[in-house]
């Protein structure tokens, strides 16, 4: 799967999932909540597609990722091109993490 049919699906899950929690599963005779406000769906599904962001390109050098050559750092996987960037990264994460789409918000 490339990125943006990785990322299309990561939008109808989302969809998906919104749709059942606003809804319910068909058939559920249980009484349910109210659905929430369109414009708190609209934007809870802005949030969960902003989430959705995926790296492509080495923070240090800015060249194309290698997927096996990687760091955890706040609970995101950071992507580099090569093993020197990924120490180049650790000697100061703070440096190269605007550059990173998973910690955009």
């Amino acid at each position: 799967m490339n990125g943006g049919t990785k990322r299309i699906t990561a939008l109808v899950v989302l969809a998906s999932l919104l749709l059942l929690t606003a809804f319910g599963p068909a058939g559920c005779k249980k009484k349910s909540e109210p659905a929430p406000e369109p414009n708190a769906t609209a934007q809870g599904l802005k949030d969960a597609v902003a989430g959705v962001a995926e790296q492509t390109t080495c923070p240090v050098m800015e060249g194309p990722i290698n997927k096996d050559i990687f760091v955890e750092h706040e609970g995101q996987k950071v992507y580099f091109c090569c093993e020197p960037c990924k120490e180049k990264f650790q000697a100061d994460p703070e440096q190269y993490i605007a550059k990173l789409p998973q910690f955009k918000k």
